[in-house]
């Protein structure tokens, strides 16, 4: 019995771990960079044609590889260059159709993460932060900053955190208002 050919394509990533910026290519199926993260057969993720940066000097190249293998667990976030490369909108919405999007702010030991969740229905933080489907979760038009580095500041249309390193979520809707 023959199986079926999968299409493989690599898509341009930029991850971001404690330490380091590692920005390269990921092979990527049809499910997109959301289907390689969050496959639970595999706890990591290979990065080709990889140059690796120290966060605190995040243009800086430190060394360039053919394949960096990272251990999923370690990753924080994973920014890509398109929307569309995050996969399918039926894996990245979960197959819902009805979305809210709420802008939001993530922090991380090292990041802060903000953009704009899409959630289906009611927002419910237990079931984002306990959901053992996907560790890793989008969030469009994000801004990532480290906190200890201010200037370090990535912008992109699409990426993926890791929900296991999540320390604080807040609405940016829910900002107290100033007393006068």
């Amino acid at each position: 019995m023959e199986s079926a050919q999968r299409t493989y394509r690599f898509l341009p990533a930029d991850v971001y771990t404690a330490g380091y910026r590692v920005v390269g290519k990921v092979m990527v199926s049809t499910n997109g960079l959301m289907g390689v993260l969050n496959d639970v057969t595999k706890s990591h993720l290979e990065v080709h044609d990889a140059r690796l940066a120290r966060i605190h000097m995040p243009t800086k190249l430190v060394d360039h590889f053919e394949v960096v293998r990272l251990v999923k667990a370690q990753v924080f976030v994973l920014c890509a260059a398109r929307r569309e490369d995050l996969g399918p909108s039926g894996i990245v919405r979960g197959g819902y159709s009805q979305i809210t999007e709420l802008p939001a702010r993530l922090t991380t030991s090292t990041y802060e993460l903000e953009g704009k969740l899409e959630v289906a229905g009611r927002f419910d933080f237990v079931t984002l932060i306990a959901d053992k489907t996907r560790n890793f979760v989008p969030i469009f038009n994000a801004t990532l900053t480290a906190i200890l580095i201010p200037n370090l500041k990535v912008e992109s249309p699409g990426a993926l955190f890791n929900r296991e390193k999540i320390d604080m979520l807040a609405f940016l809707n829910q900002r107290a208002k100033e007393d006068k």
